[in-house]
């Protein structure tokens, strides 16, 4: 079983967002939940309805992580640094990294290398995704620079406080759906083979005259996220005809929590995986580059991807419903790297045949 959040486990200091622009109070903001660890931790039954009523209505929440998870808000702190050291580097020193010609998205995406819309428009951000099991040791290692090589200690420190809270919550939904024990916790352990992975991520400030979507709408490929973010850009579609989009607000010491495909396909909707964006950051904001450092949670690589059948309290398939059959590992490698020009060509641009659980997401909406 994975290791869960403790209350003992941690000891740091409050973190604050120096050195950046304040982020705007004239904007459109999302309506996410602020929910506290500590009170998650022990079981508080007004903050478990709270995290259920996020995770059915809108898939997205704050999770406060002072106190009990001020080692984990330690880590990103300096994870943040070794970002900007690792997009530093020379292109062609980050290009040795790219490992997409092995059908494999670890390691590095270019400015640029995906399409991120039906017009054909490509992001504009770079990332780096240093595989869990990798930095585990239960898989072969992929080359690294010396940037992260270095900082192995650090990114196995991460991995085990964010699959921490990643546990908690599978633990709560479990429960709350009245699935037999550690079904989801199961099929999530940290020692299991999968796709998790960290990401690193920078967005550098766009032309005044161009600003685009830096990257494009989407669902999560997996079951649970865990993001930092300092400056604002990512947005949110909350529900409804009329609903348009939302930023998401950086707030110091609590990570974004939002769930993906998995715990949608596993529910058959009853729990949402929330379409998201990145835009270019509101306010003076947007004149500052962008770093992000996520957590990404998946299911291991053999697990189907279908509606679990131990829940009464999961709906059933729609008449002739026929779910598709599909591992984890495939899934993950169609989503990543369908949109990578450089390997699909005309393919990339078809958003139809790539599509995570949109529709099954948004039905709610109508």
């Amino acid at each position: 079983m994975a290791t869960e959040v403790t209350p003992e486990a941690f000891t740091a200091p409050t973190q604050t967002f120096r050195d950046m622009p304040l982020f705007p109070n004239d904007v459109p903001t999302a309506p996410l939940l602020r929910l506290s660890l500590a009170k998650l931790i022990n079981r508080d039954h007004d903050e478990i309805n709270r995290f259920v009523r996020a995770c059915e209505d809108l898939g997205f929440f704050y999770l406060d992580l002072s106190g009990p998870g001020d080692s984990l808000l330690a880590d990103a702190d300096l994870l943040f640094q070794v970002g900007e050291q690792l997009f530093d580097l020379p292109v062609d020193e980050k290009k040795k990294y790219d490992f997409m010609h092995k059908n494999s998205y670890f390691g590095y995406k270019g400015f640029g290398a995906n399409v991120v819309d039906r017009h054909g428009n490509l992001d504009r951000n770079e990332f780096y995704n240093v595989s869990k099991d990798d930095m585990l040791g239960l898989s072969d290692p992929w080359p690294a620079p010396e940037v992260l090589s270095s900082r192995r200690s650090l990114m196995q420190s991460f991995i085990t406080s964010a699959h921490g809270i990643v546990t908690l919550v599978l633990t709560l939904l479990n429960d709350h759906l009245r699935l037999p024990p550690g079904t989801l916790q199961d099929m999530h352990r940290l020692e299991g083979h999968s796709g998790d992975q960290i990401r690193f991520i920078k967005a550098p400030p766009q032309p005044m005259d161009d600003k685009r979507t830096a990257l494009g709408e989407h669902t999560d490929f997996g079951s649970v996220t865990v993001l930092f973010n300092r400056l604002g850009g990512l947005q949110v579609l909350p529900p409804g005809r009329e609903a348009q989009w939302c930023y998401v607000k950086p707030l110091p010491n609590h990570a974004i929590i939002n769930l993906g495909d998995a715990m949608v396909k596993f529910t058959n909707g009853l729990l949402r995986s929330n379409i998201h964006r990145v835009v270019s950051p509101p306010g003076e904001q947007a004149n500052y580059t962008r770093y992000s450092l996520v957590y990404f949670n998946r299911p291991e690589d053999d697990v189907m991807l279908k509606r679990l059948d131990t829940s009464e309290l999961i709906p059933p398939l729609e008449k002739d419903e026929v779910e598709e059959e599909i591992n984890s590992k495939d899934w993950i490698i169609r989503r990543a790297l369908g949109h990578r020009h450089a390997i699909r060509g005309d393919k990339a641009f078809d958003f139809d045949s790539i599509r995570g659980t949109e529709e099954k997401s948004q039905r709610a909406y109508l």
